[in-house]
């Protein structure tokens, strides 16, 4: 069966898309951290660490994943 939204079914094409997606939100993050501290606000700047730590944490479930995924399928 088909995903509708890509057309495909392809569980390695995912986890690297959500690999792609989470790397590049905690990149983009690491801006708004710095922007935080810079206007003194470290409330805010913990916060937006605490989701950059997630997105690594799952940005590392999806490489884990993905190895599982690429060995199996070699």
């Amino acid at each position: 069966m088909t995903q509708p939204e890509t057309g495909t079914y392809d569980v390695s094409y995912n986890l690297v898309s959500v690999l792609y997606h989470t790397l590049q939100e905690a990149s983009t993050i690491q801006q708004y951290i710095d922007d935080a501290r810079y206007g003194g606000d470290d409330d805010a700047a913990r916060f937006l660490e605490k989701i950059q730590e997630e997105d690594q944490n799952r940005a590392d479930q999806a490489k884990e994943l993905l190895g599982r995924q690429l060995s199996a399928k070699a």
